[in-house]
């Protein structure tokens, strides 16, 4: 049953919220759904190389308020705030709203699965050996003091003919216990040779039963 599942929705409302807040009606949802969706694919594409942890939307009524939370404010920000700016500009002229960006920083990036991820995926397609980052990056993340972790990864690994999946482990990731703290990310990475290979990371860190906001 775990493996069928997101670890994230099925923690809804216990120690996980939702990463979109706002409300509309019937009609209305599917257009501020796409801008939602708008705002984070642009906010990813310019923020690549920051470190995105995740992108949060707050709708108020006269004003979107984006935070994106990220392990390099400061590539994020630019000399002298100019990037986050332009940035801000733009998302404001085509959404024809006002929008305020707020950039946060993540304090332990290592134990933020989209990170580890993010940066698996990109060792990967710079050519580096899928099992030496995997095994970089699960020591970072129980040095960072994780109770445990999944990382899989799976496509064409090496270049061979035939697609599989390597796993690698540490301590336990309780999969069905809905108090248990766990951190899921998927992404993809673009390979020329080998075509495209999915990461997946699992981090456990322990047992919450509320849900507590980053300030």
């Amino acid at each position: 049953m775990g493996r069928k599942v997101n670890p994230k929705a099925i923690r809804m409302g216990i120690n996980k919220t939702w990463d979109s807040v706002w409300y509309a009606d019937k009609k209305n949802y599917p257009k501020l759904l796409s801008e939602d969706l708008m705002i984070k694919e642009r906010v990813s594409e310019v923020m690549k190389n920051a470190g995105i942890d995740c992108i949060k939307v707050n709708r108020f009524a006269n004003k979107i308020e984006v935070l994106v939370y990220v392990a390099k404010p400061g590539v994020a920000i630019g000399r002298g705030g100019e990037g986050i700016d332009l940035l801000q500009k733009e998302l404001s002229k085509k959404l024809k709203a006002n929008v305020e960006l707020k950039v946060k920083e993540v304090r332990k990036a290592d134990l933020s699965a989209r990170i580890i991820a993010r940066t698996i995926a990109d060792g990967i397609e710079r050519r580096q050996p899928s099992k030496l980052l995997a095994v970089s990056a699960k020591e970072k993340i129980m040095g960072a003091g994780a109770k445990g972790l999944k990382i899989w990864i799976s496509g064409r690994i090496n270049n061979a003919s035939q697609a599989r999946t390597i796993k690698f482990t540490a301590g336990s990731v309780p999969a069905q216990t809905l108090r248990a703290d766990v951190d899921y990310a998927f992404e993809v990475a673009k390979t020329i040779d080998a075509g495209l290979m999915g990461v997946k990371v699992w981090i456990y860190k322990g047992e919450k039963n509320s849900i507590d906001e980053e300030d």
